[in-house]
């Protein structure tokens, strides 16, 4: 909030909240500021503090003054004038780029790099860092930092597929729940991201049609619209995608690719039915497309769960993972397993954009595996999570909110009753960030919905503020 004891002026301590909102793009290249007269009402200042913080962003450059219109974001903001470390500046989207990709997608992603305060954040997709600590990471990494094996690993190149012992690990892994890679299916990426990349670039050419579920992670509708393809939206049920959608796509578009978040599905929580499973190969065999099975939230879902990778055995369904959501946001560690003349494709691909991966943190991450060390972690954290949600459900429903599927894994799919974008907007000057249901289609329709992570959600000061923001509007 805006503080009259500051020895800043409310003028300039305003323009400088929005302009450091506009360089990390919290606020996208075309935003509307608000009006004069709204911006006084939601910061508690007179309409000439609001006039004259606008006035100082004009300047600098930051938005324009449209007639008769208000004042928007300019499509490529400046970065800081006299900025003595451009290493710590935050990097400038393109004008090109800023039209093809969505920028609220990239707006989420920055705001995992500029947190905008200390307090709790509902809108993060990843756990908090007391919840990731734990003293195995630095015994794995000691162990392969030894001189011996730091020549070995980081004075050569790596294995182009990845660390052998730690495709092993994968590949037993991936035994436990029904999936049949060996290790020579397998290739190691800079995480499941990365994976996803690597299936796009191998199998799509610009153009092409693509089947992604929606509501879905922004992210991936960002990626596949910047690679030039068509996304073709496919309505999440509780039980799976919405399969009369995808029979109509195929006869009319015949898509190449299917992206699927079968188990623990975000935003919403839906796991994938065998049922449901079985009828999506049917199509996909009988219109010759392929499956991209996103599993990032495989360490906190049961080994049963049903996956198309597991029913398909990797014909026509490329299995995609990762370990920085479970084990640390910086182990930038993913993988792809898929039948072994596409796993050839794959890797070439990876090839062409890496080289290689990191095989001083594969190593240690197979340790961590082989252990037992990463199975327990992941146990520790479900039952801390169980717990978790249990308490940020409760707290939603006291403040009036409802939930559009049960509440499962890491995410909640809320309905708050109103302009989630709006709401977003307002809660950040409270320091607070929210992910906004309009993220999460392709289009970015206006939403009532957002999605909180359980983790980050438990706090009742949060709820407060939240249910007080949101009466205001």
């Amino acid at each position: 909030m805006l503080t009259r004891t500051s020895t800043q002026s409310l003028t300039g301590q305003l323009a400088d909240r929005l302009a450091e909102r506009i360089r990390n793009r919290l606020l996208a290249p075309g935003a509307r500021l608000p009006s004069v007269r709204e911006c006084a009402r939601q910061q508690g200042v007179s309409p000439y503090t609001v006039v004259a913080a606008y006035d100082q962003l004009l300047a600098q450059g930051l938005v324009e003054a449209r007639r008769q219109r208000g004042f928007y974001v300019r499509d490529a903001a400046p970065a800081p004038e006299g900025s003595r470390n451009p290493a710590h500046a935050v990097p400038v989207v393109p004008p090109m780029m800023a039209s093809r990709v969505p920028a609220d997608a990239s707006s989420l992603i920055r705001s995992m790099f500029h947190r905008p305060s200390d307090k709790p954040q509902p809108g993060m997709g990843v756990f908090p860092p007391d919840w990731m600590a734990s003293t195995f990471l630095a015994t794995a990494v000691r162990r392969v930092t030894t001189t011996s094996a730091l020549q070995e690993l980081s004075l050569q190149y790596g294995e182009p597929s990845g660390d052998l012992a730690l495709r092993r690990s994968l590949s037993q892994k991936l035994v436990r729940i029904n999936v049949p890679a060996g290790p020579d299916q397998i290739v190691t990426t800079i995480g499941a991201t990365h994976a996803l990349d690597i299936v796009s670039r191998t199998l799509l050419r610009a153009g092409d049609p693509v089947m992604v579920e929606e509501p879905g992670w922004a992210l991936e509708f960002a990626r596949l619209e910047a690679l030039g393809m068509r996304i073709l939206p496919v309505p999440r049920r509780a039980d799976g995608p919405d399969l009369d959608v995808m029979a109509q796509y195929c006869k009319l578009h015949s898509p190449k690719l299917f992206v699927s978040v079968s188990v623990l599905h975000n935003p919403t929580g839906y796991s994938l039915t065998p049922g449901s499973a079985h009828r999506v190969l049917k199509l996909a065999n009988e219109h010759d497309f392929h499956i991209v099975e996103d599993d990032t939230y495989s360490h906190l879902a049961p080994e049963h769960a049903t996956r198309l990778s597991a029913l398909d055995g990797l014909q026509r369904t490329i299995y995609v993972s990762g370990f920085a959501k479970i084990l640390a946001p910086n182990w930038r560690i993913g993988f792809l397993a898929a039948s072994p003349a596409l796993k050839e494709r794959l890797l070439e691909t990876k090839l062409l954009a890496t080289l290689t991966s990191p095989t001083l943190f594969e190593r240690a991450l197979s340790w961590c595996i082989d252990q037992g060390q990463l199975r327990r972690h992941s146990e520790r954290v479900r039952i801390r999570l169980d717990g978790a949600r249990g308490r940020a459900v409760k707290l939603a429903m006291s403040h009036g909110c409802t939930f559009a599927s049960e509440p499962a894994g890491l995410f909640g799919w809320v309905d708050t009753g109103v302009d989630t974008d709006a709401l977003t907007q307002r809660m950040l000057d409270q320091g607070y960030l929210l992910a906004p249901g309009s993220l999460f289609h392709a289009r970015r329709p206006p939403s009532t919905m957002m999605r909180i992570n359980f983790a980050t959600s438990q706090d009742a000061n949060f709820w407060k503020v939240f249910s007080r923001v949101r009466d205001e509007l």
